[in-house]
């Protein structure tokens, strides 16, 4: 145990890393660092450097890798350890455990087998890039990593275009500018649209526009470091009466008025007030 940590309960505990920026570390996450019977990490090399640069001593303690590759193999060592008491810390590469991340499997596993699963919460991608980017963030959707092939890509794209929320996506510098292109002939071209690169890093990019202009712009260019796409939801605002008061009476089966109103008016592009005002009308013709 380092100087002046506290010896941790048993359990898992998923401690968020700096995605670029080592000062972005949060206290908790250097206690629990310091204090952990057992660290795991999805590499361990940036996790050991990471403890350097904060004074964190690992002394004899293990620093195990756990990722994507070796899951099935090193899941059971840290689930023993779980089981005999230990207190456990998982750190994916960067960021929050979990989003996009192989800690999902390690978290349903140990909690299945009875053990305490708790976060230290931190730096993600995902929220900085909602920070910065200035698209609405009342209602969001993650999409994570799109497929690489593009008919596979496209045809995930064709599920998101109707979410009634900013979507969120990661993606590789490799294939961003193909991914803005597909995303604009899919989603339409003209929705606002943002690309964030090395966030909170030295050479961070944020990107402002339409899905056609980010597409023309990086077509052709060299991207270097770690992305992340936002989208603001389709807000085509042409839908039919009868298919906007299907929507709304099927909200409000199981919503108030307001926020039947405010959940039909996100996904369909209509003003809030005039689906308020039909919200109310269909409402009480129902309770009639």
């Amino acid at each position: 145990m380092n100087p002046g940590s506290e010896k941790l309960a048993g359990g898992l505990y998923f401690v968020a890393t700096p995605i670029g920026n080592a000062r972005d570390i949060t206290l908790r996450t250097l206690d629990i660092l310091g204090a952990a019977d057992v660290i795991a990490a999805e590499d361990t090399r940036s996790l050991r450097r990471l403890m350097e640069i904060h004074g964190v001593a690992l002394g004899d303690r293990p620093l195990l890798a756990y990722h994507d590759h070796n899951g099935p193999q090193m899941r059971p060592r840290l689930l023993a350890a779980l089981e005999a008491g230990k207190s456990v810390a998982y750190a994916s590469e960067a960021g929050t455990p979990l989003l996009a991340d192989p800690g999902f499997v390690l978290a349903r596993e140990a909690a299945a087998a009875g053990a305490a699963v708790t976060a230290a919460p931190g730096p993600s991608a995902l929220l900085a890039a909602l920070c910065v980017a200035g698209l609405p963030s009342d209602h969001m959707f993650f999409a994570g990593f799109l497929p690489n092939a593009r008919g596979a890509r496209r045809t995930a794209l064709e599920g998101f275009r109707d979410i009634p929320g900013t979507l969120v996506f990661y993606e590789s510098p490799k294939r961003v500018a193909a991914m803005l292109g597909d995303a604009a002939e899919v989603l339409g071209g003209e929705r606002p649209a943002v690309m964030c690169r090395e966030l909170t890093k030295k050479f961070e990019e944020v990107r402002r526009g339409t899905l056609n202009s980010l597409a023309e712009a990086l077509k052709g260019t060299a991207v270097k470091g770690e992305v992340v796409v936002l989208v603001d939801r389709g807000r085509s605002g042409n839908v039919r009466e009868d298919d906007l008061e299907e929507s709304i009476r099927a909200a409000l089966k199981d919503m108030s008025v307001r926020d039947a109103a405010d959940a039909v008016s996100a996904a369909h592009g209509v003003p809030k007030r005039k689906v308020y005002q039909l919200a109310l009308k269909l409402g009480q013709e129902d309770a009639e």
